[in-house]
C-alpha cells in the first residue's frame, strides 16, 4: 500500500498552517469513504490509519444490498473475478422452520449481495480513496486533537511510523472514523450514551464444504446456559475461498449480556451443526476474534469543534440487525458533502452553520428508523417476546418480508409498494431523537 512520508510536515495544500484541507483519522469503511469524497471534490485530503494494509478486523464479511449501492458508488468491482461471492438473500433458520427470503426488487438498490473478508475489503476502498486523490498514511496512531485558543479542533497529534515519532497535523477540518473506540470522540469529551442500545460480536473462519452458500444464514435461537431465548442472532457465511465465517451478536438488553462468556456461547452453538459442516476446532483457520457494536447514534452530537463523527465513532450502527458497513460508508459521504460545502465558505460564522448541517442531515437519514430499532432490542430484549416473534412470525410469509425490508434498510424512500410506504410512514412519525 502506497504511503506518504511518515515523518514530517506535509504541507501540500499551498497554505503554510495546514498540511490538508481535511484530516480523516482511520481508514475503515467510513473513513475511506469520506476521503473518497473529498478528494474526488478536489479537496486535499490526509488519511491517517493506525495499522498498515492488508489488516484484520472482526465483522461477518456479510454485505447487504444496501452496502453493494455504495460500492458501486465508490466505483469498486463487486464481480467474482474480484474476489466477491454474490447472494441472493437472507436464509432464517428458527422455530423449527427454514425460510429463504430474496432481497428485494427496488429502485434504490440492486437485489444482490455480497460476502469479502475484512482482511481485503477496507484495502479496496482505501485504495479506490487514494485513486481519487487522497493521501494515505499507514503506522499513523492519532493521539489527540490540536486545539486552537478558542478551544476548536486545528490539526491532530500522532505517532508516525515504526519508530512512533511524535507528529503533529493541521487541517481546518478533522473526520473522526476511528471505530468503536471513538478516542478522538471522547477526547473531546463526547461520550457514549448509555439510553442506546449496544451489541457484542464474535466469529471464527472454518474451512468447510458451505463455502460457496448462495444465501447469508441467520439462526434466530441463540440459548443462554439458562435455556432462556437470548437478543441476538447467529450467522453463517459461505467466504466462497474455501471457508465460512461463523459469528454470533447479543445486545445489551438482557440480563445475560455481562455474564455471557461468548467464545463458549459459539463453540456451543457451533457444536450442535452437522459435523460434516466442519464446523469445529481442528476445521478453524484461526481463533474466535470478538468486537463492540456501538449502535443507534450511541455517540453524539456527531459535529463538534471541527470534527465530524462518522460510522462506528458516531455509533451508526443499525439497532435492527447490527449491520455497520453500509452507515459507515453512507456517514462518510454525508460528511464528506458537509465538508466541501463548508470549506467553500469563509472561515467564521458562515462556515461553522454549514457543519452544524451534518447531525441534522444524520438524524434525517437515520433518526426516526434508528429510534425504532431501539424499541426493536427492548423488545426482544424480553425472551418471551423473542420466543413468539420466532415461532409466530417466521411461519407468515407476508409478515416475514416485512421484517426483511424494515431490519436490512431496504425500502424505496418515494413510491415503493405498501410494505416500503408502511416503513417509510413509521419512520417519519417516529422521533429522530
Amino acid at each position: 500500500m502506497t504511503t506518504v512520508s511518515t515523518v514530517g510536515r506535509l504541507d501540500r495544500s499551498g497554505s503554510p498552517d495546514r498540511d490538508a484541507d481535511v484530516i480523516v483519522v482511520g481508514a475503515g469503511p467510513g473513513g475511506s469513504s469520506a476521503a473518497h469524497h473529498l478528494a474526488q471534490s478536489g479537496l486535499d485530503v490526509l488519511l491517517l490509519e493506525k495499522t498498515a494494509f492488508p489488516r484484520e478486523k472482526v465483522c461477518g464479511d456479510g454485505l447487504t444490498p444496501r452496502a453493494v449501492k455504495s460500492l458501486v458508488r465508490l466505483g469498486i468491482d463487486t464481480s467474482e473475478d474480484n474476489g466477491f461471492i454474490r447472494n441472493r438473500g437472507l436464509r432464517i433458520i428458527g422455530g423449527g422452520m427454514r425460510l429463504e427470503l430474496p432481497w428485494p426488487e427496488l429502485s434504490s438498490y440492486p437485489d444482490y449481495g455480497l460476502v469479502r473478508p475484512r482482511l481485503d475489503f477496507d484495502e479496496l476502498i482505501v485504495g479506490a480513496a487514494q485513486k481519487a486523490g487522497a493521501r494515505l498514511q499507514e503506522l499513523s496512531t492519532v493521539t489527540g486533537p490540536v486545539l486552537d485558543e478558542t478551544g476548536r479542533v486545528v490539526g491532530v497529534t500522532a505517532k508516525v511510523g515504526p519508530d512512533r515519532v511524535e507528529t503533529t497535523y493541521r487541517a481546518p477540518l478533522v473526520i473522526a472514523a476511528d471505530g468503536s473506540s471513538a478516542r478522538l470522540a471522547l477526547s473531546l469529551g463526547v461520550q457514549k450514551r448509555d439510553d442506546r442500545p449496544m451489541g457484542v460480536a464474535v466469529r471464527r473462519y472454518f474451512e468447510s464444504p458451505r463455502h460457496d452458500d448462495d444465501m447469508l444464514e441467520s439462526w434466530l435461537e441463540l440459548k443462554g446456559e439458562d435455556g432462556s431465548l437470548l437478543p441476538g442472532y447467529g450467522w453463517v457465511f459461505g467466504v466462497g475461498d474455501g471457508t465460512s465465517n461463523v459469528g454470533l451478536g447479543i445486545l445489551n438488553t438482557t440480563n445475560a449480556w455481562q455474564k455471557t462468556d461468548y467464545k463458549k456461547l459459539l463453540g456451543d452453538w457451533t457444536g450442535g451443526m452437522p459435523q460434516d459442516w466442519q464446523f469445529t476446532d481442528e476445521h478453524a483457520t484461526g481463533p474466535v476474534r470478538g468486537g463492540a457494536l456501538p449502535m443507534g447514534f450511541s455517540r453524539t452530537p456527531h459535529y463538534t469543534r471541527g470534527v465530524l463523527l462518522v460510522g462506528d465513532a458516531g455509533g451508526a450502527v443499525n439497532p435492527f440487525n447490527g449491520e455497520g458497513i453500509p452507515y459507515a460508508m453512507e456517514s462518510g459521504l454525508l460528511a464528506a458533502e458537509v465538508a466541501a460545502q463548508a470549506l467553500a465558505r469563509p472561515d467564521g460564522p458562515q462556515r461553522e452553520k454549514a457543519l452544524q448541517g451534518y447531525p441534522e442531515a444524520m438524524k434525517q437519514e437515520y433518526g426516526g428508523y434508528y429510534t425504532l430499532g431501539r424499541v426493536f432490542v427492548t423488545l426482544i430484549g424480553n425472551p418471551h417476546v423473542m420466543s413468539l416473534a420466532t415461532r409466530h412470525g417466521l411461519p407468515r410469509p407476508l409478515l416475514m418480508k416485512f421484517t426483511l425490508k424494515m431490519l436490512a434498510n431496504l425500502r424505496d424512500p418515494r413510491g415503493g409498494d405498501a410494505l416500503d410506504r408502511v416503513i417509510n410512514g413509521l419512520s417519519r412519525l417516529a422521533p429522530a431523537a
